[in-house]
């Protein structure tokens, strides 16, 4: 992971970058919020902004918004800033992390933002026969296109390729096209000359720059606008791309890797998407199978997630019971690996006793993961889905104590999604708890 840090060093987040470089980030540091842009600017990269909330958070958001900069931030601050961290979030900060800095707190929130959990764990003879075809196609330069249902573990497999490639010392840059509003993702990709648009108020060097001599990583390419997959197909194509404003094109060397949980040739047929772009990235078709289709996997992936989050949470291990290891061998598993690791996640959380038993198991079809933390919800009759969702996300948010990451975890959900569902909740009017507010907040 690449952390930019915007803020003094002299004080606790100094300990904060500390930390998260012994956890094997690299790190960028600005003193103030015109040195953090140039940063972002200049296509240095970083996956992750850390921010001191001692600083001005709305204009550095208003900035980012402005200037078409699309990076997740996290705003950090002693734990007596409470307006402060209110008003990070509603800027729109992803996460507040209290400081004093805690060193597994701030791995886990830094992990869920940046989603980034990349180890290539596997038994079966399905998965093996795949690794072993990413190893042979790996030191090519050919486009390659991995497909499979969300949670397969796609981006783990590309940086895998990345990591075998001839290119493994220059970067791996990733680029989700679903999570980039559309009106952000061309300049995200190609970056944009001063004065291009309102607030371009200097050039910014794109993901396709960034990753020259690397790797680029086109996440669920399938959600691209066709107009701007036509700019893409020319820049694979030519090995050049277009600044937006720019009057002369610029050389990239860059290999590209696309991900999609769609079937694209029936996209192409639909006219969603380009069929002379699809044969340009499907030189060579990963296709993951679902974890369904995998159940040697289950067991591996299963302790190794209850080590992480018994370490990660500053519990005990508890190993899997028989029962509990049923459990989950039974089930189908819609959310695949994703869904695998909340589970296990909850399961940590909840277990007692010297083993993990099968009641820690808490599974979507079974209906008891959400009376388990239903609280106030009430009688469901009468009321409308959406309505249901909405109170469980809240008391569950109230639960932990307006942490979105634990919260997120706990539902079974992406940080992503939940997010999305909270800003969603303000804009209808909602009380949403910030964090440090809920159940166990201090009065």
């Amino acid at each position: 992971m690449r952390l930019l840090i915007i803020g003094s060093l002299s004080n606790q987040i100094g300990a904060a970058s500390r930390i998260v470089v012994a956890r094997g980030a690299s790190v960028l540091h600005a003193e103030g919020i015109a040195a953090g842009l140039e940063v972002l600017r200049a296509g240095k990269g970083a996956d992750v902004v850390m921010f001191d909330i001692r600083l001005d958070i709305v204009s550095f958001m208003q900035s980012l918004e402005a200037e078409r900069i699309g990076v997740p931030v996290v705003a950090c601050g002693t734990e007596t800033d409470t307006k402060a961290a209110v008003r990070a979030i509603q800027a729109g900060a992803k996460e507040y992390i209290p400081l004093p800095p805690d060193a597994d707190l701030i791995a886990a929130v830094l992990e869920a933002i940046a989603e980034e959990s990349h180890a290539l764990l596997y038994a079966d003879p399905r998965m093996d026969r795949l690794v072993k075809l990413a190893a042979q196609v790996a030191p090519s330069e050919a486009s390659i296109l991995i497909t499979g249902e969300s949670g397969t573990g796609k981006e783990v497999i590309a940086r895998f390729i990345h990591a075998k490639s001839r290119r493994a010392g220059s970067r791996f840059v990733a680029v989700n096209c679903a999570a980039i509003p559309e009106n952000l993702l061309e300049s995200e990709l190609f970056g944009y000359e001063k004065g291009a648009f309102t607030g371009a108020v200097a050039r910014r060097v794109g993901r396709f720059e960034e990753a020259s001599g690397g790797t680029l990583l086109l996440d669920e390419i399938s959600e691209m606008d066709t107009r701007l997959q036509a700019k893409l197909l020319r820049a694979i194509q030519e090995k050049e791309i277009d600044r937006l404003g720019g009057g002369k094109p610029v050389k990239v060397d860059t290999r590209i890797i696309a991900t999609s949980n769609r079937d694209l040739k029936a996209e192409v047929k639909a006219g969603r998407f380009r069929e002379d772009l699809y044969f340009r990235l499907n030189v060579l078709n990963l296709a993951l199978p679902p974890l369904r289709e995998r159940k040697a996997d289950i067991p591996m992936l299963a302790d190794h997630f209850v080590k992480k989050y018994a370490e990660a949470n500053g519990m005990p291990f508890r190993p899997l019971s028989d029962a509990a290891r049923e459990a989950l061998s039974r089930h189908s598993w819609p959310g695949n690996v994703r869904e695998l690791e909340n589970t296990l996640h909850r399961a940590v959380l909840l277990a007692t006793g010297d083993e993990i038993g099968e009641e820690a198991i808490l599974l979507l079809e079974d209906g008891d993961e959400a009376a388990a933390i239903e609280g106030s919800v009430g009688s469901l009759v009468g009321r409308t889905v959406a309505d249901v969702e909405r109170d469980l996300i809240i008391d569950t948010l109230k639960h932990c104590v307006g942490n979105r990451t634990h919260a997120a975890n706990i539902l079974g959900i992406s940080i992503r999604t939940l997010r999305n569902k909270l800003r969603q909740y303000l804009d209808e009017g909602h009380a949403v708890p910030a964090p440090g507010e809920g159940e166990t907040a201090a009065p």
